[in-house]
Formats: C-alpha cells, structure tokens, sequence
C-alpha cells in the first residue's frame, strides 16, 4: 500500500506493479512442517493479494495499468518436498488468469514463471539438508536475475493494446 501510494505521490500515476514475493521452506508434507506452510502462504499468496488490493483502485482510477505477477515453474513441474509452495504458484497463475479475465479493455496482467535462478530463495529453507542440494543445483545451473528482469521488461514494453500473459523462463539444462 506505502509503495503504491508513494508512486503516486511522487509520479501522480502507477504504471506496473510488480508482485514478487516468494520463500521456499521446503519439506516433506509427513514433516507436518505447519508454521513453515502458513509462513509460505502469507508470503507467496497473500503478499500477491495485497499488492493487487493496493494497485487495482488506481489502475483501475486512472484507466489503465500493468501487473506482472512472479509465479514460477515449480507450480508446473510438481515435486516431492514442494507441495505447499507449488501450491501458493498455482493458487497465483490462477489469480493471475482471472485478474486478466476481470481486468477489461485497460488493465495488463502477465505471469512470469521463472526456473531456477540464482536468488537468496535458499535463505528460507528450514531443512540443512534441502538447502545444501539446492545451493549446490543453484551454483551449477541457475541463471541470474536480470533474465528474469529482461523478462518482464519485454511483457512491459509492449504497446498498451498487446498484453503478454505468460512468460516461462529457466535455464537450458533445467527439466
């Protein structure tokens, strides 16, 4: 709500709001790991939410306006120990298509879903074990950030009358 109001304060307009929250303290579903799935939800789900709640009203006041919703391709290649965080992707590519079925003549709505990129997502990982594999994958494969940043600034660029609604990104050796 701050940033979207300080946007308009400063700029007198939003154009794009980009939704990237996520964190993956991944585990097995039998590790009943609950305070880590409702920490999951708050975050990669209603961190979503709440940004379409702040932004919506002004795009939908001002005429027009772009949400880029990171999503990510663990919600499309489902795997053991990410069923909680699959499931909080899939919950955003939904929101995302209905937003853009909702949104009307002037409102852009794109998913991005990203593979596996170099971040600090490690960092939210409670099991050792989990994250030592996944920062030994992420050091031997993952692609840097900024191909997902060209990846939205292509959906962004786009004239107003062409809204890119999904992008896929990840590495060439990624499955």
């Amino acid at each position: 709500m701050n940033l979207v109001k300080l946007s308009c304060e400063r700029y007198g307009k939003l154009d794009v709001l980009v939704n990237n929250a996520g964190i993956a303290p991944i585990s097995l579903l039998d590790e009943l790991r609950v305070e880590d799935w409702e920490e999951t939800i708050d975050v990669n789900l209603k961190g979503v939410l709440y940004g379409i709640a702040a932004a919506l009203p002004v795009f939908r006041s001002q005429g027009f306006g772009h949400f880029v919703n990171v999503i990510s391709t663990a919600g499309i290649q489902i795997t053991p120990t990410m069923a909680v965080y699959a499931g909080t992707k899939n919950a955003v590519r939904t929101i995302t298509e209905a937003l853009r079925l909702e949104g009307g003549d002037n409102l852009r709505v794109t998913g991005i879903s990203p593979g596996f990129v170099h971040t600090n997502l490690a960092d939210s990982l409670t099991s050792p074990e989990v994250k030592s594999q996944i920062i030994n994958r992420m050091d031997k494969m993952a692609i840097p950030p900024d191909a997902i940043a060209r990846a939205i600034a292509f959906a962004i660029e786009q004239p107003a009358d062409v809204d890119v609604n999904e992008i896929v990104i990840r590495p060439t050796a990624q499955v």
